[in-house]
């Protein structure tokens, strides 16, 4: 391959990335007419169009996404190697761009966050809440939180949150009233609040396993009059009253902690994995990514859920 090209398709990487030629050249450092002209240029030497553009709108061809597709991966391996050895012997510092659930962010960054930056003043983080699966390296960020069922194969992961549980949790004042359902069967003579996925539009089903060391594992769906597709919304509904939820032990922390809710069929919770942090790979891991790793694992080893 002509060395040559190489500049000039590593532009062509962050002009698809930001959908925008007046983004890419500030990140670049060159002036927007500049970037237009080297990309018709490399378009020319490659014979095909990668790009459909207007003045207003700008999209990718399909010789220009199986471009994309394939330099995306191979130009952050370059930049994790180039960034590896600036940071030999060196404080970690830059830019972390974190993928995060909004639940993780709140529960396992936020309130670490003034200790972080005492311990690692040049680092910046970026965190790109973000409740959908994303691939990291399409959307440019340098790692991922997620629950661990919900990881590839393929990516390097470490736990820093303990196994988590979904827990049905419900306000003094509407178990009162309402009285205390024994087993999940009871819930029919329960007015539970839903929770809408985003992603499908479909009603979350409530996760239990049967009581014992080999409970087996079961779904319910449960019915009440109040749906929501926020879970903040449905944590502050049931504070109030309204009804009973299912979510993750670690979200409803705080108020089963001051006694706003309470905890209920606990001897039917379902348990999973917790939260990890990923990345693409192991190799040549800079170093304010391995800063980020090792101190959300030293978080993790002090936590525990009630």
């Amino acid at each position: 391959m002509n060395p040559s090209l190489l500049p000039s398709l590593a532009w062509f990487a962050r002009i698809a990335h930001h959908r925008s030629f007046t983004r890419a050249a500030e990140e670049v450092g060159v002036s927007r007419a500049a970037l237009s002209q080297n990309l018709k240029a490399l378009e020319r030497q490659l014979g095909v169009r990668l790009l459909y553009r207007t003045t207003r709108d700008m999209s990718l061809t399909e010789a220009g996404q199986r471009l994309l597709d394939t330099l995306q991966p191979t130009l952050s391996q370059i930049a994790q190697m180039v960034q590896s050895l600036a940071d030999t012997g060196r404080a970690p510092s830059g830019l972390l761009r974190v993928n995060t659930s909004r639940l993780a962010a709140k529960a396992l960054i936020e309130p670490h966050l003034a200790e972080f930056y005492l311990r690692y003043p040049k680092v910046s983080l970026e965190l790109i809440m973000d409740d959908a699966l994303s691939n990291i390296i399409a959307n440019g960020s340098d790692v991922g939180i997620r629950l661990g069922k919900s990881l590839a194969d393929h990516v390097v992961a470490v736990p820093i949150s303990p196994a988590l549980s979904m827990v049905v949790v419900g306000a003094p004042a509407y178990l009162e009233r309402h009285g205390v359902p024994a087993t999940p069967d009871h819930l029919a003579q329960h007015n539970c609040i839903n929770y809408r996925r985003s992603s499908s539009g479909a009603l979350r089903e409530w996760d239990f396993n049967a009581p014992g060391k080999k409970g087996r594992h079961f779904t319910q769906s449960v019915t009440g009059n109040l749906i929501t597709s926020d879970d903040q919304h449905m944590m502050r509904a049931a504070v109030q009253g309204i009804g009973l939820i299912q979510h993750l032990d670690i979200a409803v922390q705080e108020y089963l902690a001051d006694g706003r809710l309470v905890r209920v069929l606990r001897s039917w919770s379902h348990h999973h994995e917790g939260f990890y942090l990923y990345s693409p790979s192991r190799e040549q891991m800079p170093s304010k990514v391995s800063a980020l790793r090792d101190f959300l694992i030293e978080k993790r080893k002090g936590m525990s859920l009630l």
